[in-house]
């Protein structure tokens, strides 16, 4: 199981930036690929930014070219950069490790999320 914490959302208006940190406590976190979810009011959580063992990096067309992920192994941390952020954007971000070939959440668990609200 994962126990990440999540941190950095808050409130920004729109064309704003933001950092999310994802504070991850999995055994073996370098070989896992790692994912930023976003849930949306009254929506689904979705895949939104992946990034392999390796560093390959992967983005929904939604945040493409304005998103960043990134992650440092040693400290076990995932990074989310959000630049132009939009109001479409507002909702709660989670992250999780990711089975890239399903898309879809490694883990059952899930850490509290952070709250982003994009807003003018």
């Amino acid at each position: 199981q994962v126990q990440a914490v999540e941190s950095g959302g808050g409130l920004v208006q729109p064309g704003g930036s933001l950092k999310l940190s994802c504070a991850a406590s999995i055994s073996g976190f370098s070989l896992y690929s790692m994912g930023w979810f976003h849930q949306g009011p009254g929506k689904q959580r979705e895949l939104v930014a992946t990034i392999g063992s390796s560093g390959f990096r992967n983005y929904a067309d939604s945040v493409k070219g304005r998103f960043t992920i990134s992650r440092d192994n040693a400290k076990r941390m995932v990074y989310l950069q959000m630049n132009s952020l939009k109001p479409e954007d507002t909702g709660v971000y989670f992250c999780n490790a990711v089975d890239l070939r399903r898309g879809s959440p490694y883990f059952d668990s899930w850490g509290q999320g952070t709250q982003v609200t994009v807003s003018s």
